[in-house]
């Protein structure tokens, strides 16, 4: 399917949603969260957060940690910012304006990647995962939270008539498991980890990737 969503368009949908994105997400994805930083908070070190939002995650996160959040929407950010300054986080290092598919970080520059409910939102979902990879240090991890498409089926049709209205909202209802196995399998030096069905009713997953070290790659 043609993607009738673009980055600026994503950028003014969360702008606009940035207002009342707690109250209507918080509690939606409070469980993909949770999942989310226990996986973080096991791999420790220095982690990004792609798509932090308003920040609801990061206080959250283990002290011990160093966090970089970045997100696409500068209103969010502004609600990050807020919540960095009145909870004093200090383990958060910057809180940035950055594009998924075009992060401005250096090869291998941490040791987790944290995406909640980000893959979904992108326009071209696969240059965001290659970016996630790129800046993943050898032995770390990818953490995603991801809603996973039907694929087929009257839910796979649903989801699939749905995107022209959710893609104007900054989501995509149709991305079924088959895009990161296709994609996974242009990765030689990734391998999955995990891919959990999350509490209640299973339309959300953890998937975890390992960055594989040149040496493990090799044999």
């Amino acid at each position: 399917m043609t993607t009738q969503m673009s980055t600026a368009g994503v950028a003014r949908a969360y702008d606009r949603w940035a207002p009342i994105y707690d109250l209507v997400f918080g509690p939606v994805f409070r469980t993909g969260r949770s999942a989310a930083i226990v996986a973080a908070d096991q791999v420790g070190g220095r982690i990004i957060e792609v798509g932090v939002g308003t920040g609801i995650s990061l206080p959250q996160y283990s002290r011990d940690l160093r966090i970089v959040a970045v997100d696409l929407s500068d209103a969010m950010l502004d609600k990050a910012r807020a919540r960095v300054r009145e909870q004093q986080l200090s383990h958060v290092e910057q809180v940035v304006v950055a594009d998924a598919e075009a992060l401005h970080f250096a090869d291998n520059s941490f040791d987790a990647v944290v995406a909640q409910y980000v893959i979904t939102a992108c326009p071209h979902p696969e240059r965001a995962l290659d970016e996630f990879a790129r800046i993943c240090r050898p032995g770390g991890e990818i953490i995603i939270t991801t809603r996973v498409g039907a694929g087929r089926g009257l839910r796979g049709a649903i989801e699939r008539t749905l995107m022209p209205l959710t893609s104007r909202l900054g989501f995509r209802t149709e991305f079924p498991w088959s895009r990161y196995e296709n994609w996974a399998a242009t990765r030689p030096d990734l391998r999955l980890l995990e891919n959990r069905p999350l509490p209640p009713l299973g339309h959300f997953s953890l998937v975890r990737y390992q960055k594989i070290s040149p040496e493990d790659h090799a044999r």
